[in-house]
C-alpha cells in the first residue's frame, strides 16, 4: 500500500509533466488509414521523443503515425497542432510482429513495447531511450532522428493511401478524454446519472497480451447496455475502441483517458464524481475490470488498493504474487474478484446496484 501511495505521487508528477508542457489532452478523432508516401510510426510512451521527431520531420515530407500506447498523444494541443502527425498505425503491441511484417517505413520505439524482431522488418527498427535491442539501430542522447528520417525517405511508404482497421474492424478510434475533458461534462453526466439515463460506469483496460482468453474484454464490452458508459486506458483499450457503442445525449460511450500512467487521470475523474454525488467512491455505479499483464500494471492495481477502491476485476490470469493466501486477504479486504464469464460478471455486477 505504501508503494501504490509513492506511484500515485510518480503519476501525479508524470500527468503535470505531460500536460504542462502539451496541455490538457482534447477530444479528437483518430484514422486508422496511412497516407501514401513517406511515414514513420512511432510506438512506447515517450511524449517528448515524438514532439521532437515532429520538428525534425516538419517540411520533410513525412507522414508521423502512432502506435500502440503513442495513441493518446493525438489529443494534445501542442502535438495535434503538427499536420503531419497524422493517423494511428495497428493496433496492440502483441500484434506488432504481423502488423509490421514488411512495412515500407520505420518503426521508433521509445519506451516499452517491443516484441523480439522479424526479419522482414529488422532493418527498419530504431530505438531510444531505455530501448534497445541486439542489432538493432539506438538513436542516442541527442536524440538525432536522421537515421529514421532517412529511411522513412529510402522506403517510399505506401504507393496508394493503405486502409487499416481496428480489432473489431473500425477503421477509426477516439482518444483525449483525460480528466478536463470529462470532467468539463460532469455537470451533464451527474444529471443523467439521477435522471436514471446513465446507470453504470465501467473502467475496462490496462495491459493486455495475446491469449486468446482476452477476448473477455472485447465480449464484456459489447455486452455492456447501452445506458452504460466505458471509460478505458492503455494498450488494453485496443480491444474496444474501433467499436461504435453509441453515445448519451452527445457523450461517447468509450472513452479513451489515455497511456497506462494516464489511470490517474481515471482516478481524478471518479473522484471528482464522487465528491459531486456526496458520496464515497465505492459507492458510485462505477466497477474496474482490469487486464492484467504484470509490467508497471503492479504498482497501478497497488494504488488502487491504497486508495481503497474495492470490487475490482482482475484477469484473465491472476498477477503471479498473488499467492492463495494474498488472494484470500484481497477477497476479504477488497472484494477483489477474479474474472470468469463476461455475461455472468456483468450480470452479478449490474444486479448488485
Amino acid at each position: 500500500l505504501k508503494t501504490g501511495e509513492v506511484n500515485l505521487a510518480c503519476m501525479a508528477l508524470l500527468d503535470a509533466a505531460n500536460t504542462g508542457a502539451y496541455g490538457d489532452p482534447v477530444p479528437v478523432t483518430v484514422p486508422l488509414t496511412i497516407e501514401k508516401g513517406p511515414f514513420i510510426v512511432v510506438s512506447g510512451h515517450d511524449l517528448h521523443d515524438l514532439k521532437l521527431l515532429l520538428d525534425q520531420t516538419a517540411g520533410r515530407g513525412i507522414n508521423i503515425y502512432t502506435h500502440s500506447e503513442m495513441l493518446p498523444a493525438h489529443g494534445y494541443p501542442e502535438l495535434k497542432k503538427y499536420p503531419h502527425l497524422k493517423g494511428n498505425f495497428g493496433t496492440g503491441w502483441q500484434n506488432q510482429q504481423s502488423e509490421f511484417h514488411n512495412i515500407p517505413a520505420p518503426i521508433l520505439f521509445t519506451t516499452n513495447c517491443l516484441m523480439p524482431v522479424r526479419q522482414s522488418y529488422s532493418d527498419r527498427v530504431f530505438t531510444t531511450s531505455v530501448v534497445s535491442y541486439p542489432e538493432l539501430n539506438h538513436i542516442g542522447d541527442d536524440k538525432d532522428f536522421t537515421p529514421v528520417i532517412e529511411k522513412a525517405l529510402e522506403c517510399g511508404g505506401y504507393p496508394e493511401d493503405h486502409p487499416m482497421t481496428g480489432m473489431n474492424g473500425g477503421s477509426t478510434v477516439m482518444t483525449g478524454f483525460a480528466r478536463n475533458a470529462v470532467l468539463s461534462h460532469a455537470e451533464q453526466i451527474v444529471r443523467l446519472v439521477r435522471e436514471g439515463k446513465i446507470r453504470h460506469f465501467f473502467l475496462i483496460g490496462g495491459c493486455d497480451g495475446a491469449a486468446p482468453t482476452r477476448s473477455y474484454y472485447t465480449d464484456f464490452a459489447r455486452m455492456t447496455p447501452p445506458d452504460t458508459l466505458i471509460l478505458t486506458l492503455a494498450c488494453g483499450k485496443y480491444r474496444l475502441n474501433d467499436m461504435d457503442l453509441g453515445s448519451i445525449e452527445g457523450i461517447p460511450r468509450v472513452l479513451d483517458c489515455g497511456q497506462c500512467n494516464d489511470a490517474y487521470s481515471a482516478i481524478r475523474i471518479a473522484l471528482a464524481l464522487a465528491e459531486a454525488f456526496g458520496c464515497g467512491v465505492n459507492d458510485l455505479p462505477l466497477t474496474l475490470v482490469l487486464s492484467w499483464y504484470e509490467q508497471k500494471a503492479v504498482c497501478i492495481l497497488l494504488t488502487l488498493l491504497y486508495l481503497g477502491l474495492r470490487n475490482i476485476y482482475l484477469g484473465p490470469t491472476l498477477p503471479a504474487f498473488v499467492s492463495p493466501n494474498v488472494l484470500d486477504f484481497l477477497v476479504k479486504q477488497y472484494n477483489l474478484t477474479p474474472t470468469g464469464d463476461p455475461k455472468t460478471d456483468l450480470e452479478k455486477i449490474l444486479n448488485r446496484q
